[in-house]
C-alpha cells in the first residue's frame, strides 16, 4: 500500500482523495501522535490553521478545524496566508502545531494537508508515519469544556510581512519589480512586502478566489511574468507558486533565473558577509553541475541531499548551515525561516540588486547552466533501476564519457512506474544522445512485460 504522506504533506484531488472526513480523521489523529510524541506539555494545547485561496480550501479547513477541536486542541484560524507564513506564526507564537491547507503548484482541483510542529518546522518521516497508523482508531472523545475552541487569528498578513521586511537591511528604493502571485496565497502579502521595502511594483497574478491558481502563471508558467517585464520596462521580475514557498525570476529581458542561481547569487552574497556556515550551500541531486562548479570557484562546497525541501531542511538542521534550495525554487534562509520561503527569496534577491548596483542578469551569470536532458521512461520496474547490472553498467560508462563535464542521475519516481533518466553535459547534443542512449537500456531492461 502507497504511503499516504508524500514529501511535502498529503495531496490529491479534493473532495476525491482529500476529503473532509480524511481531514478530520488527520487531524484527530495528529493531535493524539504529537501528544504521545510529547510535543504539548500538559497545558491546553494550540493550532493555527490557514489555507491558499483554493475553493476546496473552506471546507478543508473547516474540517481541519473541527478536528483538531473535537480533540481538545484550541484552534486559531488565519485565513489564507502563504505557506511560510503560516510557519513564521507557528514558530513566534508558541503554538504546539500548525496546518496549512495547500496543493502548492498544483491545479486548483487538488488540495492538500501538511502539518508543521512547534517551532514552525516539518514533521518527520516518522511522525507522519505514526499519524497515518493511526487513522481511524476508536478514542476517548473530550467532553464539555474539555473541547478545543475555534477562534479567528487576528492580524495575521501584516505580521508576515512585517517579518519580511524586517530581514532586509537597505531600502530597495528605486527598483522595478513586477510581481507574478499565481492566483494564490501571495496575492495579499508579496506586493505589500515588496512595497513596503521601497520597489515599485507591478502586479499579476492576483485574483483572490483561487480558481485559476497556478493556471498559466506563476513559477510553473514564466510567460506572463517575462511579457510584463518587458511591458513596464521592470528591472526584474518575481513569480511565486500557489502557496509561495517559491520563487523563480526573470531578468529585465525575460530571461529565467532559476532556483539554482538565486541560490548562487544568494550563497555568494553571505560568503562575502561571513554569514555563510561553512561556506556550504546545501542543493538536492537535481541541482545543475553548473552550480557546483560556480560555487567552487567561489570558495563554496555543496551538500547534496534527495529531492525534497524538507530533506534540506533537515541536512541544514544537522549541520547548522545557512542556505539551501531547490532548482525549482525552494530557497531556505535559516536565519529568517524554518521552510522555503517566496517571498523572502525575492526581498533579498532584490536587495542584492541594489547593495551591488548590478543587474539581475549580470548577478545571474555568476553560474553557467549546463544543457540537460530529462526523459521520463514509463511502465518500468522502477525498484530494480538500482540494481540491474546493465543499467548501472550503461550508467558508468556514461559519466566515464561526461568526466567532470558532466553527469548522470536516474531516480524512480515517488509515485508511478516511472524512472527518469537525467543527463547534463556541454552541449544540448552531447545530453540528449546519451539520455536518450540510457533511456532506451532503461525500457529494455526494466520493462514490467
Amino acid at each position: 500500500m502507497a504511503r499516504l504522506f508524500g514529501t511535502d504533506g498529503v495531496r490529491g484531488t479534493a473532495n476525491v482523495d482529500i476529503t473532509a472526513e480524511l481531514a478530520v480523521d488527520l487531524s484527530v489523529a495528529a493531535a493524539h501522535v504529537l501528544a504521545d510524541f510529547g510535543a504539548f506539555d500538559g497545558t491546553r494545547a494550540r493550532a493555527i490553521v490557514a489555507r491558499d485561496p483554493r475553493p476546496s480550501g473552506d471546507f478543508l479547513s473547516a474540517a481541519v478545524c473541527a478536528g483538531l477541536a473535537s480533540a481538545g486542541i484550541d484552534v486559531e484560524d488565519a485565513g489564507i496566508l502563504p505557506t511560510p507564513g503560516l510557519a513564521h506564526l507557528v514558530q513566534t507564537s508558541g503554538v504546539e502545531l500548525g496546518v496549512m491547507i495547500s496543493a502548492s503548484h498544483n491545479p486548483s482541483a487538488d488540495n492538500g494537508i501538511k502539518f508543521f510542529a512547534r517551532g514552525g518546522t516539518k514533521l518527520p518521516d516518522e511522525v507522519e508515519d505514526a499519524i497515518e497508523a493511526r487513522l481511524g482508531e476508536d478514542w476517548q472523545r473530550p467532553l464539555d469544556t474539555a473541547v478545543g475552541t475555534i477562534r479567528e487569528y487576528g492580524g495575521a498578513v501584516e505580521q508576515y510581512v512585517e517579518h519580511l521586511t524586517s530581514t532586509l537591511d537597505r531600502s530597495l528604493e528605486g527598483l522595478t519589480v513586477v510581481a507574478d502571485c499565481a492566483n494564490g496565497a501571495a496575492w495579499q502579502t508579496g506586493p505589500a512586502a515588496l512595497r513596503a521595502a521601497g520597489a515599485t511594483v507591478h502586479v499579476i497574478g492576483d485574483r483572490t478566489d483561487g480558481k485559476q491558481i497556478n493556471e498559466d502563471c506563476g513559477s510553473t508558467h514564466l510567460g506572463p511574468l517575462q511579457a510584463a517585464v518587458r511591458e513596464h520596462g521592470a528591472d526584474v521580475g518575481v513569480a511565486f507558486d500557489g502557496d509561495a514557498d517559491r520563487c523563480l525570476a526573470v531578468d529585465a529581458e525575460g530571461r529565467e533565473i532559476d532556483g539554482d542561481q538565486i541560490m548562487a547569487i544568494l550563497a555568494v552574497d553571505l560568503k562575502e558577509r561571513g554569514l555563510l556556515h561553512d561556506d556550504l550551500l546545501v542543493v538536492t541531486v537535481m541541482s545543475n553541475l553548473g552550480l557546483k562548479i560556480a560555487m567552487k570557484e567561489h570558495g563554496i562546497t555543496l551538500g547534496q541531499t534527495s529531492v525534497g525541501d524538507r530533506y534540506v531542511l533537515e541536512e541544514m538542521n544537522l549541520g547548522n548551515f545557512s542556505l539551501g534550495g531547490e532548482q525549482s525554487g525552494h530557497v531556505i534562509m535559516a536565519a529568517h525561516a524554518t521552510t522555503g520561503d517566496g517571498e523572502l527569496t525575492a526581498l533579498h534577491l532584490l536587495q542584492r540588486i541594489a547593495q551591488t548596483g548590478r543587474t539581475a542578469r549580470e548577478l545571474a551569470d555568476v553560474m553557467t547552466r549546463l544543457p540537460q536532458a530529462l526523459i521520463n521512461v514509463r511502465d518500468v520496474d522502477k525498484a530494480r533501476a538500482s540494481i540491474d547490472r546493465a543499467v548501472l553498467d550503461a550508467v558508468a560508462a556514461t559519466e566515464a564519457e561526461l568526466g567532470e563535464s558532466g553527469r548522470v542521475l536516474l531516480r524512480p519516481s515517488g509515485t508511478e512506474p516511472v524512472v527518469r533518466v537525467m543527463v547534463e553535459a556541454p552541449s544540448d547534443e552531447i545530453a540528449t544522445s546519451a539520455a536518450e542512449k540510457l533511456a532506451g537500456i532503461v525500457s529494455e531492461r526494466l520493462a514490467l512485460n
